[in-house]
């Protein structure tokens, strides 16, 4: 492992959250300059200003939340490494998850088991899949405890329905196994008024921690703050005790100024709320685009329903890969970063089978290579139509069908 190329290495490469690449909204940045002066540290966990505000704008999703309930932290990774080390036991994630939840289990020696999931989404488990895996792991001596999930999905970009996450919720609490939902993409649904986003919490409050990093829809992942909110019973009591005592450990508190420039997103005055509406809707409209490339061009890919970016399967493609070179995930990362100019990592990044053809594409870089093409798209009524995306989209689009159409061209006779 210590002797990969640098860059593909299991832990040093881990592809980052898919950043709206748009500038920073001017208001968060004043009231960060106007905090940078603060000379005291921020309290392990969060101080009352931030944990108030974190309460508010959980119980504004339909999860009343009390300040003794909820701690924060540089970043949501620093959150889900003291809960997989407080609850201890073996860890269950769908497959495909975020690329930053195995890792951490790892590091503390949990072993880590991918469950697959259903048709019509990612981010949850199959919950017959879930219960074979859980019977299977305890057959074999382990000792499954914790479950990571992720409603609105990074990497597949889509929202479990209700029924479908109702069944695997049951199924887990059926297991005894305590739940991580993965919050951090809820807020960047494409269509909020068409898409029904239920929160596990929401339908079994007592075994549910919440993991929401800031870096989804509301700060800029520079500035790492995040909070969870923790299960209100004895349980939930002893393991915010745990966690917070890890945190102390770590030394993972969040900066004072972010920790002022958090609680004030988190309280979601007009100018923040209407800048993620607008960034929503930016990201939503060239992820379709995208995606209709991307379909037209003979790869499979479910419709993108939330986050800034979609998760692509060039399987059907294989026969023109294999002919450049590209027989696996890897391949396939190395081949689509070079002639795309952005970012693609492969889908073992994301816990995916390694020979499966699958790519994690965010809209970001297909916004413009500058701050000011960047912000025009935000301004634009009409961005799609704008040269910086369409020649981004044409590139995308360019590649894809060059490899449709050797596809087509090999394909034997019938």
């Amino acid at each position: 492992m210590g002797t990969d190329p640098e860059g593909h290495g299991p832990v040093r490469y881990g592809p980052p959250l898919p950043d709206d690449g748009l500038p920073v909204l001017p208001e968060l940045t004043a009231v960060l300059a106007a905090a940078a002066a603060l000379p005291h540290a921020e309290p392990v966990g969060g101080g009352t200003p931030l944990l108030e505000a974190a309460c508010g704008y959980a119980a504004r999703r339909g999860l009343p939340t009390e300040p003794d309930h909820v701690a924060a932290a540089p970043g949501a990774p620093a959150l889900l490494l003291a809960l997989t080390a407080a609850l201890g036991g073996d860890v269950l994630v769908p497959r495909p998850c975020a690329a930053w939840w195995a890792p951490y289990a790892r590091l503390l020696g949990r072993p880590v088991f991918h469950v697959a999931t259903p048709a019509e989404c990612g981010g949850v488990p199959d919950p017959y899949a879930l219960l074979e895996t859980v019977r299977r792991v305890r057959a074999e001596g382990g000792d499954p405890r914790l479950l990571v999930l992720c409603v609105a999905d990074d990497p597949t970009a889509t929202v479990a329905p209700p029924e479908v996450l109702h069944e695997t919720v049951e199924a887990a609490a059926g297991e005894g196994l305590h739940l991580v939902s993965d919050e951090t993409w809820r807020d960047t649904v494409h269509a909020p008024h068409e898409t029904v986003l239920l929160s596990p919490a929401e339908m079994l409050p007592d075994r549910v921690t919440v993991v929401t990093d800031l870096a989804g829809s509301l700060l800029p992942a520079g500035w790492p703050a995040a909070f969870a909110r923790f299960p209100a019973n004895g349980s939930g009591d002893g393991l915010h005790a745990r966690v917070l005592d890890i945190l102390t450990a770590l030394g993972a508190r969040v900066a004072a100024p972010v920790a002022a420039v958090a609680a004030h997103a988190l309280a979601e005055p007009e100018p923040v709320t209407a800048r993620r509406a607008a960034v929503g809707h930016l990201h939503a409209r060239v992820a379709a685009a995208a995606h209709a490339v991307a379909v037209g061009a003979g790869a499979l890919c479910r419709p993108p329903r939330a986050g800034r970016h979609l998760y692509v399967d060039l399987g059907p493609l294989r026969p023109a890969l294999a002919a450049r070179g590209v027989g696996d995930a890897q391949d396939l990362e190395d081949f689509l970063t070079a002639r795309l100019g952005m970012p693609a990592p492969g889908g073992h990044r994301f816990g995916d089978d390694l020979g499966a053809l699958r790519v994690r594409l965010s809209t970001g870089p297909l916004l413009g290579g500058t701050d000011a093409e960047r912000a025009e798209c935000l301004t634009s009524s009409a961005p799609l139509e704008l040269p910086h995306v369409q020649r981004a989209l044409n590139t995308l689009e360019s590649v894809l069908d060059d490899l449709r159409d050797d596809a087509q061209r090999w394909e034997p006779p019938r």
